[in-house]
Parts: structure tokens; C-alpha cells; sequence
């Protein structure tokens, strides 16, 4: 089964995305994991994902198609994918259907996880305090929200036409939200 979790920045698809990975015994695939990776690596890619994010802009669909496809392409992964904040934009999900496509496989549920700007804030403070995240400075994540809003108003539209999507109130409590993932995985 592959899923799409999408949602702003500390809207909890982190969190979602691991309770997934256990139950359906697959792969998370965090695009800012992915990019925290490359950055990691000190690589060319990894500056300008740096450059991009101080900016409070997205990284390029190209980088992060790039990196989706060997993801995709990987046959231990098949049909066990958790997409967790991707795609952040119209291209990126028509290139996810087409590299699924490609690959004879399908997306059986996309989870909206809508969250307004100011529990977004409270999550964000928190976060940083738990987990030290370099990337939760909350002007960063506030121009990256005001981003994602814009950018990803085309995916929401895209997506919320199919019938496998399902909007959720990512300001309930995160138990509350798994059991509304659960009731429609479980159907």
C-alpha cells in the first residue's frame, strides 16, 4: 500500500508517517529527511538545499524528483511507500503519478492533515525545544507555511478531486488523527 501524508510544516506527518511505517511494515520517505541527508553529505546538491531553505523556499522539483525516483525505483520498497510531504506542488505530483505509473503502482490513500498557522507556531516552539531541529526557526517554518499555502493550493486541488483523499483536523490530538487514518486504512 503507498500513502501520501501532506500537510504544512509541523502539521504532524512526521509523527503519521512513523505510526504508518510500523502498521504496514513500510518505508517512510521524508523529503526533509532526504534533504537533511544531502545537506549532511556536504554536497553541491546539499548547498543549494541550504541556500534555498535560509531562503524559506522550497528545493527545486528537480533535486527532489531526482532523489523520489531511486526511492520508487527500488523493488524492496515496492507498494510499502509513505510519502510524508511529498509532493509540495503540481509537478511534483504529476511526476509522482508518472514515476508510479512507470513502475505499475498506485497510490491507495492521500491524508490532508490541515493545521492553521498559529498551532502550527505552538508545535513548532516545542518541537525545537525536544528535538533541536536546525531547520524549526519559527520565522524560517512562518515563510515556509506562507510558501507551502501558495505552492501546494494546486496539489490540494489536484488531489482532493480522487476519491482516496481525506482531509483530517491536524490540530486534534495526535492519537485522535491515527484513529482517523486507521478507520479508512482499516475499511
Amino acid at each position: 500500500m503507498n500513502i501520501i501524508l501532506f500537510g504544512p510544516p509541523g502539521a504532524g506527518k512526521g509523527t503519521q508517517a512513523k505510526y504508518l511505517v510500523k502498521k504496514t511494515n513500510g518505508f517512510q520517505i521524508s523529503t526533509g529527511d532526504l534533504l537533511r541527508n544531502e545537506i549532511k553529505k556536504n554536497s553541491e546538491t546539499g548547498k543549494r538545499i541550504i541556500e534555498n531553505m535560509n531562503d524559506g523556499k522550497f528545493v527545486s522539483d528537480e533535486i527532489v524528483n531526482s532523489l523520489i525516483e531511486k526511492i520508487i525505483s527500488n523493488p524492496q520498497k515496492r507498494e510499502k511507500l509513505i510519502f510524508d510531504g511529498y509532493p509540495r506542488s503540481l509537478s511534483q505530483a504529476k511526476n509522482l503519478e508518472l514515476l508510479l505509473s512507470n513502475s505499475n503502482q498506485e497510490i491507495n490513500f492521500i491524508f490532508f492533515l490541515n493545521v492553521d498557522k498559529e498551532t502550527i507556531i505552538k508545535r513548532i516552539e516545542k518541537r525545537k525545544i525536544i528535538e533541536n531541529r536546525s531547520d524549526d526557526d519559527v520565522n524560517t517554518i512562518l515563510k515556509r507555511y506562507d510558501t507551502y499555502m501558495k505552492t501546494t493550493k494546486p496539489v490540494l486541488n489536484f488531489y482532493s478531486k480522487k476519491p482516496n483523499f481525506h482531509e483530517i483536523d491536524g490540530a486534534l490530538e495526535i492519537d485522535e488523527i491515527t484513529n482517523k487514518i486507521d478507520a479508512f486504512i482499516d475499511v
